[in-house]
Parts: C-alpha cells; structure tokens; sequence
C-alpha cells in the first residue's frame, strides 16, 4: 500500500528531525576536546556514531508500527529512536550523560531505553537479535498484540547470535521482522571482504521465511516492503528478513578519518543524500508545497533545539546516583 500524504509528511519531517538532531550533536561534541582529543571531555563524553543518510531506513519501517510494538537498534541508533518516538529530550540528555536522561545519564548514546515506546539499543554487534525475538516470542505465547523488529548493518549478520536467533523465529512463526542496514562497511571494512555473500536477503531461504533486498536507499520502497512484512508479521504468518542498501554519509564513528573509503565514494554518496532526494520527489508529485516543506524543516529545528536546550541545562547526576539501578 503507498504511503499516505500525512504519512509521507510525517516520514519526511522525521528524517529532518533527525539529520538536525545529529548535526546539532556533531558540533556540539568536539567541545572541550581540542586541541588535545580526548572523548572523555566535552558535554558529550564517550564515542558518537552518526547515521546520516540512513534515515530513510527508520523511517520506512517505523511509519507502520504502534508504541506496543517492539524495536531493537544498533550503536548507530538516533534515526530509529526518533522514528519510533523515543522523547527526544529525554533522549538528548542521555546523551548528555544528564540526570533527566532516560537511564539518568547512565548509558549514554549507544544504549538508549525508552520503555514507553518499547525502544532499546546496544554497542555490541547483533546483541538487540535476541532480545527482539524473545519479545515477539512473548507476544505470541501470551497472545498479545504487536511485533518486534531488529534493526542491525550488514556486519551484524555474519554474528552467530544472529543465525541462532533467525533460526528460532523462524521455528516458531514468530511475528518478528529483521532489518538489515547495508551501508557496505562494518565499521572501515566492505562487505565484500567480510560477507560471503552479495545479498543477504537471500539468506532468509535457509530459514523457510521471506527475503527482501531494497536499492538505492529509497524511503518508498522500505515503507511498502517494511508495510507487507508487518502485516504478514501481525496476521500470524511469521517473520522475514529485509536488507536494504543505504548510506553511511558521515565516518564509523565521530573522528573517523574515512582513509579506507575510495576516492570519490563519499562526495558521490553525498550527491544522493535522501533529503534533499526526498523533498525533491515530495514536490514533483504535487504531495506537499514549498512552504509545507519549509515548515516542517522549521519545526524539526525547532524541536531540536528545544530538546538540546533542556539537556545543557539538566542537572548532572549525583554520586549516590551511581549506587542506584545496579544489582546488588
């Protein structure tokens, strides 16, 4: 089914929301860290992975799913979080490491929770495969609603975590989608030297399960591949396996010098940035006007720096906060 005008709004306005929110972190993060870096220092302390480009993923998947249903994301999480409605101030300082955070700052920007949309991350590589799929075990042994969808790159797949968790949605027709973000580098090594195989869509034949493989980044193509793999997902018809080519616009992590890439390739995975790509498109199908656009820019930049403004001026946790929300 095509996305609707409010929908297709909806996942434009998200995708700024996004590019705006990582921009914004992008510079506010070498703060305090020059001219000697060190990324303990600054507002923003640890490791930062960006995920521009990669926005048409998240937002094609999430357009279709509820608060109840379950995702699960990978060190590179900020473009799912947002679409799946994670409370971007809350969101903000967390990773600002701030009392107000989610976890009170206590997990920073690759371990992101928010129980109220049913959201979670992880920096270790295909760790959300379990948990998602455990989820839609649950859903389905209680006869609950919902689904629960594990996002994860390309890299992940070749983890045996992710075989093993495949495996068992799979036995068990669990209402369980896996998305596979193909940026073509697991961190500065390519697919091709790491995977055995081009597409891993065509992996999901070993499970019995569907498999799809979307090119060229196109926020279209997810929302209806992602829309029939949810619908199958809800109506009890089991899981599937979508792979879809996207773009890694930014480096593996915030100081990545990028050597390992080829010249040319960034400048020209730049000039199909999904953006600018998208508004294009919005306005050649007569979906949404100049200004509506404009708007919906205004309003994301907005939002963000509402949501930077409350975390810089969070309070920081207190020392006894660091005896809290641990096992005894």
């Amino acid at each position: 089914m095509a996305p609707t005008r409010e929908t297709l709004h909806w996942m434009y306005q998200t995708m700024v929301t996004s590019r705006r929110f990582e921009e914004t972190i992008a510079k506010i993060y070498f703060e305090g860290k020059t001219p000697v870096f060190n990324m303990a220092n600054g507002p923003i302390p640890g490791e930062m992975h960006l995920s521009d480009g990669q926005e048409p993923v998240a937002v094609g998947v999430c357009a279709h799913l509820t608060p109840e249903d379950v995702v699960t994301a990978t060190h590179r999480p900020h473009h799912q979080a947002i679409a799946k409605g994670v409370d971007l101030e809350r969101m903000a300082a967390e990773i600002f490491g701030k009392r107000t955070g989610l976890s009170g700052g206590r997990g920073g920007h690759m371990h992101i929770f928010d129980a109220d949309v049913n959201f979670a991350c992880s920096g270790i590589i295909a760790q959300g495969m379990g948990p998602a799929v455990g989820a839609a075990l649950s859903r389905k042994m209680q006869g609950k609603p919902g689904v629960a969808v594990a996002f994860l790159g390309e890299g992940a797949v070749n983890q045996g975590a992710w075989h093993e968790a495949m495996n068992l949605a799979a036995v068990w027709n669990l209402p369980f989608i896996c998305v596979i973000e193909d940026n073509a580098w697991g961190i500065s090594v390519p697919k091709s030297a790491a995977t055995s195989i081009a597409n891993n869509a065509n992996r999901a034949a070993a499970y019995g399960i569907p498999g799809v493989r979307i090119e060229g980044n196109d926020p279209y193509a997810i929302h209806e591949a992602a829309g029939e793999a949810i619908a199958r997902a809800r109506a009890g018809e089991g899981p599937t396996l979508i792979e879809v080519e996207t773009y890694r616009l930014a480096g593996h992590f915030m100081g990545d010098a990028e050597g390992y890439r080829p010249e040319g390739e960034k400048d020209a995975l730049v000039a199909k940035d999904p953006i600018p790509t998208m508004r294009a498109r919005l306005l050649a199908d007569g979906v949404a006007t100049e200004a509506e656009l404009d708007k919906m820019e205004a309003d994301a930049s907005a939002r963000v720096e509402a949501a930077i403004a409350f975390a810089r001026g969070s309070e920081d946790p207190a020392p006894e906060d660091a005896l809290t929300a641990v096992f005894a």
